[in-house]
């Protein structure tokens, strides 16, 4: 058996989801070591793990009641974006990268076209 290895310091991020009476998401609230002191308020997450082990991934995605629409099309298109961005920083394939950030203003533009279609 591998003996564990003890991290050289530790860091920690602390989610609060309030919940309405129907257990629909009406805030989010987080803290973390690594960020400004105090709680911080959002209207959506997307948190994506890894289980190394069993080789599959693990999402929670939760929202409030009050994220609207084009908000959270512009939060895909800026997670899309910074997917691109983690996926080069990770693996160093420029050509992926590229392709996700490719898909990422793809996206946009539809949305943007839609929004105008739905506007008249």
């Amino acid at each position: 058996m591998s003996e564990e290895k003890k991290p050289a310091r530790v860091s920690t991020i602390h989610l609060t989801i309030g919940l309405d009476k129907s257990n629909i998401p009406e805030q989010i609230n987080w803290e973390a070591t690594d960020a400004e002191p105090g709680r911080h308020q959002s209207n959506a997450m997307l948190l994506a793990l890894w289980d190394h082990q069993a080789k599959t991934g693990m999402s929670i995605d939760i929202w409030t009641k009050d994220m609207t629409v084009p908000e959270m099309n512009l939060f895909f298109y800026q997670t899309l974006n910074t997917m691109g961005d983690t996926f080069f920083r990770a693996t160093k394939n420029k050509e992926l990268s590229d392709d996700i950030r490719q898909f990422a203003k793809e996206f946009i533009e539809k949305v943007k076209k839609l929004e105008k279609l739905n506007a008249t």
